[in-house]
């Protein structure tokens, strides 16, 4: 019946539906998977529809026959096929906004907390004979299950580790079926934010409850928090698919998730960190589908992308992306390496961790605990004998001496910087000790970038930017005042936000022989920045107003990007 059969014994004597002596025959007459109360049943001494009601009395729940009940098109409407066959439910009647739904087991409260957070509801349970809820649902809900169904967890396209089903997960964790409803939810929560288009989930325990949020188009969405009480559970269930050390609380962990949803490859980037009221979790969800992209897909315009593609096409020299996290760096660079990868190219990337897997180049997971450190693997990698060098980032003198040193031997290599802007990324790496005439030497060109968002294709209209708006870009923004822009109503196929998709902004600085003399000369970034636009750079401000006016992205969200910049 249930796994708390010693529970349920104790109801069934305080209320004399059995004896303290016919409870010890039945204990001795287990067998198998069988447990004491199925026991009692099958010798007819209690009836399954008496244990039943007695449970549900102790629960305050009502004990019904479904034999007689029709329940309206509307009411049906309210429970998908998938969701009322995987909890095993029936809806019954709708009462000032509260569904009341049949159950089989009065002892399951997890599932009525699971239906309240994917109904997004309020829902009560009354409580009815296994068959008579299993033969109901087959009455009702004839159709085929759908998709939806094998996501959560029926066979082997399951959300699950990638090449396994989902029971190969629960094996790993060694659930049992009491845990099935927080597989259930933690897989909807991960479901759903790939169908919001996510890129990280927020897992956040706060004093009173539970809070998760989506990072959606760069910005967090709340959505509704399954009960405080699940908290640890599924923090464990995530923690056993990343493979964490389940004991481990005080310390922040790392983990990696490979999962199929609907159909497709994801990799979760695990994150955990100690905080007041548990341990707080982010997934970065990377998409393996959307690393296929080409330069052109990640928002330049013609003349950039020309620029770009010169820069990236020669055959020594160092190439940085520069801007804050999040800002699309790493997927810029995934692109510049898909870009040039050919089968008469060697390409090794460094990286901490490897985001993706990319087809063709060789890439090494950065492991500091070891002492695989960048300056480490750079040093053997040099052994092999590499054309084009990805470096995660330059952090420090050593792993930029190795990348100079590097370029000047006539290696292409590619990194990141986390500066503001292009020219403050001279002024960085001779800041972290590199020799300005070796920066002059071997830097060919940085970009800056930042991610903005699209205004939604479906509900964008023409409006007009406002003055105060105007007057916060500065001096650029002039060239809006008689130009219509736009921006996204707000529909179902954006969430009501009036965004959908990102792109990038960009600032692009070629390292020119004028600009060589300048670093050597120790130019400030303030001087080199403005020779750079003397020469025709244009800043991300400057590309981000080229875009508003091109209706692709809001007056808002060039100043939400670029207001700590200079314009």
């Amino acid at each position: 019946m249930t796994s708390n059969d010693d529970y349920v014994i104790e109801v069934l004597e305080d209320l004399g539906l059995v004896t303290h002596g016919q409870v010890a025959e039945a204990r001795q007459a287990v067998t198998g998977e069988k447990t004491p109360v199925d026991v009692l049943v099958d010798t007819k001494v209690l009836a399954k529809r008496d244990v039943l009601m007695a449970l549900a009395g102790q629960f305050g729940m009502e004990m019904i026959d479904l034999g007689g009940v029709d329940v309206s098109a509307n009411v049906l409407s309210t429970v998908s096929p998938e969701v009322a066959r995987r909890y095993r439910i029936v809806p019954l009647y709708e009462n000032d906004g509260v569904l009341t739904v049949a159950i089989s087991d009065p002892l399951d409260v997890d599932t009525l907390d699971s239906l309240r957070y994917v109904l997004r509801r309020d829902v009560e349970g009354v409580v009815a004979l296994p068959e008579q809820v299993e033969e109901t649902i087959r009455r009702y809900y004839t159709e085929p299950e759908s998709s939806e169904d094998t996501v959560m967890g029926s066979d082997d396209d399951a959300i699950g580790l990638a090449g396994t089903s989902t029971q190969g997960v629960m094996d790993q964790g060694a659930a049992t079926e009491a845990d099935t409803p927080i597989i259930k939810l933690v897989s909807l929560i991960i479901v759903q934010a790939y169908r919001n288009r996510a890129t990280d989930i927020h897992l956040e325990p706060l004093e009173k409850r539970f809070r998760v949020r989506y990072r959606i188009d760069g910005v967090l969405h709340e959505v509704e928090s399954p009960p405080k009480r699940l908290q640890p559970a599924i923090i464990s269930r995530v923690k056993i698919m990343a493979q964490m050390k389940m004991s481990e609380k005080r310390v922040p962990q790392d983990g990696r998730i490979q999962i199929k949803v609907l159909g497709k490859e994801l990799d979760l980037r695990v994150s955990t960190v100690p905080s007041s009221h548990g341990e707080s979790i982010v997934m970065r969800i990377l998409d393996k589908e959307n690393l296929a992209m080409g330069l052109s897909k990640l928002g330049f315009f013609a003349d950039d992308q020309q620029k770009f593609e010169r820069m990236i096409a020669l055959a020594d020299g160092i190439l940085l992306v520069t801007g804050p996290t999040g800002s699309g760096k790493t997927t810029t660079l995934y692109a510049c390496l898909n870009y040039l990868n050919r089968s008469d190219r060697k390409i090794i990337t460094v990286e901490e961790p490897v985001e993706y897997q990319l087809s063709g180049i060789n890439q090494v997971q950065m492991r500091a605990d070891i002492g695989l450190t960048f300056a480490v693997a750079l040093r053997s990698i040099l052994r092999q004998a590499p054309n084009i060098i990805m470096i995660g980032e330059i952090r420090d003198f050593e792993t930029a001496d190795i990348a100079v040193h590097s370029s000047l031997t006539g290696h292409l290599v590619f990194s990141t910087l986390h500066t503001n802007d292009a020219p403050s990324a001279i002024t960085r790496l001779v800041d972290i000790g590199v020799k300005p005439f070796l920066v002059a030497s071997s830097l060919k060109g940085i970009m800056a970038q930042r991610l903005i968002r699209r205004i939604c294709d479906n509900c964008k209209e023409q409006t007009q930017a406002v003055p105060a708006q105007l007057h916060l870009l500065g001096p650029a923004g002039e060239q809006l005042k008689d130009v219509p822009v736009y921006k996204g109503r707000g529909c179902n196929e954006c969430a009501m936000t009036g965004y959908k998709g990102r792109m990038g902004i960009f600032e692009i600085f070629e390292i020119t022989d004028e600009v060589r003399e300048m670093i050597f000369e120790k130019v400030s970034a303030a001087g080199l920045r403005v020779r750079a636009r003397e020469m025709g750079m244009r800043t991300l401000r400057e590309d981000g107003i080229r875009k508003i006016v091109s209706g692709i992205t809001t007056v808002e969200e060039v100043l939400r990007v670029t207001m700590g910049d200079v314009a």
